[in-house]
């Protein structure tokens, strides 16, 4: 991995808001967006963040848990909002909102809420050092501090595992 860190990068290089339309296509038998179909629009939604933020290849390396909390219709108009929550020597923790927005009335509901990891690669397919992150409002700060928190418990989950496989 390259040792020189790149220049900051303040949050909102990185935003990203993307629309898709749930289509027949898209549905389970109970005329609502298959889980796996939104996960594929996270993930993109994501990459664009993470890429925008390190002008780098990324690869998605962790999807932290995915709780519905509302369905989203087929009809509806899916909004993903993404931004990278922040960035440690080769890894990017990139958050993504879901809303559904019914395109009659404008309405938008909070469908769900991911957090994704991302690594930065160089050509040779080894992890790249990225810039770290400017949080320049309360939010972006908020969610630095939530974002420190979350990986805390990832290394923590990640050396349970190990742990039990190494018995």
């Amino acid at each position: 991995m390259s040792d020189a860190v790149p220049a900051a990068r303040p949050v909102d290089t990185s935003r990203v808001e993307m629309t898709q339309m749930v289509l027949p296509g898209d549905t389970n038998a109970h005329g609502t967006a298959f889980g796996g179909q939104v996960m594929a629009w996270i993930d993109i939604c994501a990459a664009i963040s993470a890429q925008r933020h390190c002008h780098l290849p990324v690869v998605t390396a962790a999807v932290d848990e995915l709780n519905f909390v509302e369905p989203i219709k087929q009809g509806m108009v899916v909004v993903l909002r993404s931004q990278v929550n922040m960035a440690w020597r080769s890894s990017m923790e990139i958050g993504v909102r879901v809303e559904s927005e019914n395109p009659r009335t404008g309405e938008r509901r909070h469908a769900l809420t991911a957090y994704l990891t991302f690594v930065a690669l160089g050509a040779d397919d080894r992890p790249l050092a990225v810039p770290p992150v400017i949080a320049t409002t309360p939010d972006d700060k908020r969610r630095q501090t939530d974002a420190v928190h979350r990986r805390d418990m990832r290394l923590q989950q990640r050396a349970a595992r190990a742990a039990r496989r190494a018995t």
